[in-house]
């Protein structure tokens, strides 16, 4: 360099940062969904094979007793229960609306009770079938994350309860989705921006415009507040996670300062489509009881509520209804003398060590022998729970040591829903809060088995040897699921082999 010549800045080619942040192709579009159909029929068949069956003499099982009258009710009312003498509508009314629907399809009867259940684990096999391929961009392993996904015994005995916890597993697992794409339209955008020359502008990178996919993630956000509140961690762990997804993606686009750039145009924005727009949907869930007239809580303004000027009468009922609902939660706690036989704490839940027994009636017949049982228990499908822990240490290498995206995302979505459960272990616990956790848990393991498979461009030797580990496990997985089929759907089965499928003490 001359005296006086300025230093000459080697700067990566804008083709190159521009191809860095546009994703691969997907491969053929209608083979991935022929796939994803064919996948999510099978699913449908699985969930809602014999959906009627079984019941209390007629009457709904375990915590169905709870949410099948609720549900009624909310039919009944056109989208509310009014029975305040039930005490225990300690839940938002979404996930009741939803099984107001099939009751009003088919009846109060099993199907009735489990029709709208049975559909949204069917959707939710759609939706992690279409995740996964995303994630690995590969049609194989999409259907494989829909089979793993189809033989979990918490997805599947959830999917044919009267319960709530399928419905936000459904809307969870939904936002998830979306953010995925999300994330890949912004590194679509910034790759124009570095194609036309304008991506630092600012040094804070360029606005990215409205983000369609971000405001769907908020509404599946706020429909999964609307089943339960636990749907709040998911705001707060998307929400976080997606900002960094868009620091990260400045930096690969040359942004001179990327992480000011999240925070100086992707959190305000982000705080609109995750916050904002969650609390929209989650008030409208509750809009019939708004207009009702005999709404539990809906009228004690002026009775049990002094009011407050400037607040709308509704809005002051309803934050009175939260806040006897949130006094529910936390007295609800476990005790000498009020312990649930089936409780179990989070440290239990990764490999489902204490699972929960939902129905059993030793006066069945119809097992070719004399003495005959029926029983319905939510099992995680040891083959997968099992290997909670070594996928969850090869994820969190992945995502840490190798900086991989597709774990640390996953990761997140698993962990929102079990981690908020340490602060409060004194509160009563169930296995069937993990449900949301198990779609995770699944594309967890469907990436590892994408490494264990191998890039297309290896040699057939290693490709060969990797599908046969692959396949191997799989139909380890189905046989698993098919042994435990009679406790997952309540088939009559003789005392022996009732004693044969209690693997664990804990399971007892």
């Amino acid at each position: 360099m001359q005296p006086g010549e300025a230093p000459v800045v080697v700067e990566e080619p804008r083709s190159d940062r521009a191809a860095a942040l546009d994703p691969p192709p997907s491969g053929d579009r209608l083979r991935g969904w022929l796939v994803t159909i064919v996948v999510t029929l099978i699913g449908a068949f699985v969930r809602f094979w014999n959906l009627g069956y079984p019941t209390d003499k007629g009457t709904p099982i375990f915590d169905e007793k709870h949410y099948v009258p609720q549900s009624a009710q909310v039919l009944r009312n056109g989208g509310y229960e009014d029975n305040p003498g039930y005490e225990l509508i300690v839940h938002p009314p979404l996930a009741k609306q939803l099984m107001a629907f099939g009751q009003d399809l088919f009846g109060y009867d099993g199907i009735g009770w489990r029709f709208a259940s049975a559909l949204a684990g069917t959707i939710t096999i759609l939706l992690i079938v279409r995740i996964a391929r995303r994630l690995t961009r590969s049609d194989l392993l999409g259907a494989l994350a829909g089979v793993l996904l189809i033989a979990d015994g918490v997805s599947h005995v959830q999917s044919r309860m009267g319960m709530l916890d399928i419905f936000l597993a459904l809307f969870v697992v939904g936002a998830f989705g979306c953010l995925v794409v999300d994330r890949e339209q912004v590194r679509e955008r910034l790759a124009v921006a570095v194609r036309e020359g304008f991506i630092n502008n600012s040094a804070f990178g360029p606005w990215l415009g409205f983000r369609w996919w971000r405001f769907g993630a908020g509404v599946c956000l706020g429909l999964a507040c609307g089943i339960k509140w636990s749907g709040i961690w998911y705001i707060a762990a998307f929400g976080l996670l997606t900002v960094i997804w868009s620091a990260l993606a400045r930096r690969a686009a040359g942004v001179e300062e990327p992480w000011l750039g999240s925070l100086a145009k992707d959190v305000l924005p982000s705080l609109g489509g995750l916050v904002a727009i969650p609390v929209l949907a989650y008030l409208a869930t509750w809009l019939p009881w708004m207009a009702s007239e005999t709404g539990v809580d809906r009228h004690v303004v002026g009775g049990k509520v002094q009011d407050i000027a400037y607040v709308p009468d509704v809005l002051q009922a309803l934050w009175y209804n939260a806040k006897n609902v949130y006094k529910f939660h936390v007295e609800l706690v476990t005790s000498d003398t009020n312990r649930h036989p089936w409780e179990s704490k989070p440290w239990t839940w990764p490999m489902g060590l204490r699972p929960m027994l939902y129905y059993y009636d030793n006066s069945v017949t119809g097992c070719g022998a004399a003495s005959c049982l029926g029983a319905i228990m939510l099992i995680g499908t040891p083959a997968m729970w099992w290997l909670a822990f070594p996928v969850l240490g090869w994820a969190i290498f992945r995502a840490v040591g190798r900086m991989d995206w597709r774990y640390a995302g996953v990761l997140v979505g698993y962990a929102a829903g079990l981690l908020p459960w340490f602060l409060n272990l004194d509160r009563q616990m169930y296995f069937f809060y993990v449900t949301p956790m198990a779609p995770f848990l699944v594309l967890l393991i469907v990436l590892a088995l994408g490494e264990i498979l191998g890039r297309r461009t290896a040699g057939p030797e290693r490709r060969g040897t990797g599908l046969l580990v692959v396949a191997l496990y799989i139909g380890i997985v189905v046989a698993n699921f098919v042994w435990l089929w009679p406790i997952l759907n309540g088939n009559p089965i003789t005392p022996e082999l009732w004693q044969q499928q209690l693997w664990l003490p804990s399971w007892r």
